[in-house]
């Protein structure tokens, strides 16, 4: 069993079992990308496609093998921790576009200051073509890297290892399994494609034309800004994953490779200017979703005085832009008596990192009017000594 009970609480299960969870996502989203190209590959070439549906039947084969085995594989464990984050469809669709408005913005910043410093050159935009290829990008790109690689890597491996360890570990851990992925996919693809009689891309720990060292380090980056994604509050925290995970892509093809995608539009920057852009708007996302978990955790915290209250004013009015995505959960009241508990949401925000969990927002007794002393019940003899009474007699 991965988890027992003792007195109310869940402890984990042992490490190693948590690490082969983790590396076991990592092996579906693997099998499932090597797979599904090759096997989309000799699927095109039998029903003679070409164009925009030659590249979407991969997309869904990759899709179509990772997402359901994942799903079963966390579903179906007693006892487990941590969802898998996906939510429901309406909170889904504000996850995505949470994460997609907030990586786009921070790569308009970035760029727009390396175009401002002369680093990068533009080429005239053609507006319908742009829209058109983003369009299509976004749908392939959802089925064949975003939703897959977050719903196996980001979601499973990150909750597995996030019920037995604290959150930089699991950060760390999945971001490990992350850089693991493609060079086993090639691995995969290499012996699919020769048992169906199709090509194959070479094997490595890089794809073709990627440089074997800037490639790990980006990627690097990249898997931990989408833990930042991942954990940031919100009802539906890895569709905000997945939202950047496509913003990242679309960025990237239009900017860096738009003329030979015909994508409408596209610059020109030099490979290190292009790769300090790059690593820089993906700290600033990472930056931003990091600042609204420490923002919402701050506003979740229990008020002990006036400074205090102040404090959490201040704070509440500068993530203002954030209220409709905080947590939201039971609030104590002067008549309720309850305690006040942390929200799911926020017990993933600091907690997943610093390995606090819950434990970061204690839960705070409010007393109600019932049980709240009246004003000058004291004694009123010697100072601080209550009055006795005989709990039979009535007072006069």
């Amino acid at each position: 069993m991965a988890t027992k009970e003792k007195r109310g609480t869940t402890e984990p299960g042992p490490a190693w079992r948590a690490w082969g969870r983790a590396l076991l996502g990592g092996a579906v989203m693997a099998v499932a990308l090597g797979t599904g190209n090759a096997l989309g590959e000799a699927l095109v070439r039998a029903l003679d496609l070409d164009g925009y549906p030659a590249q979407l039947l991969p997309a869904a084969l990759v899709s179509a093998l990772a997402v359901p085995v994942v799903l079963a594989l966390r579903t179906g464990r007693p006892g487990s921790g941590r969802p898998l984050g996906l939510g429901t469809p309406a909170s889904a669709a504000h996850g995505f576009v949470r994460g997609l408005a907030v990586t786009t913005l921070c790569a308009a910043l970035v760029l727009g200051g390396g175009t401002a410093a002369g680093w990068v050159r533009w080429s005239g935009p053609d507006p319908a073509a742009l829209v058109s290829f983003l369009a299509g990008n976004a749908l392939v790109a959802v089925l064949l890297e975003a939703l897959p690689e977050e719903t196996t890597l980001r979601g499973y491996a990150w909750a597995s290892l996030r019920d037995r360890f604290g959150g930089l570990l699991s950060a760390l851990g999945t971001t490990l399994v992350f850089l693991l992925v493609p060079a086993a996919s090639t691995v995969v693809q290499a012996g699919v494609a020769q048992a169906v009689g199709v090509d194959a891309p070479p094997m490595g720990l890089a794809p073709a034309g990627q440089d074997p060292v800037a490639y790990p380090v980006l990627l690097s980056v990249f898997g931990l800004t989408l833990i930042a994604a991942r954990t940031a509050p919100g009802r539906a925290p890895l569709w905000a994953a997945i939202g950047t995970h496509v913003a990242f892509l679309s960025v990237n093809r239009v900017v860096f490779e738009g003329g030979r995608r015909d994508a409408g539009w596209s610059a020109h920057a030099s490979p290190v200017h292009a790769a300090i852009l790059e690593l820089g708007y993906l700290a600033a996302t990472a930056a931003v979703f990091t600042g609204a978990r420490l923002l919402a955790s701050r506003g979740r915290a229990p008020a002990s005085g006036p400074r205090t209250a102040v404090s959490g004013l201040r704070v509440r009015a500068a993530a203002a832009w954030l209220r409709p995505v905080l947590p939201s959960g039971p609030r104590a009241t002067a008549s309720g008596g309850r305690r006040v508990q942390p929200s799911a949401a926020t017990t993933y925000s600091v907690g997943v990192w610093a390995g606090g969990a819950s434990g970061l927002v204690p839960p705070v007794r409010v007393l109600s009017r019932a049980s709240a002393p009246l004003p000058g019940a004291g004694s009123r003899g010697r100072p601080g000594t209550a009055v006795r009474r005989n709990p039979g007699t009535r007072r006069r």
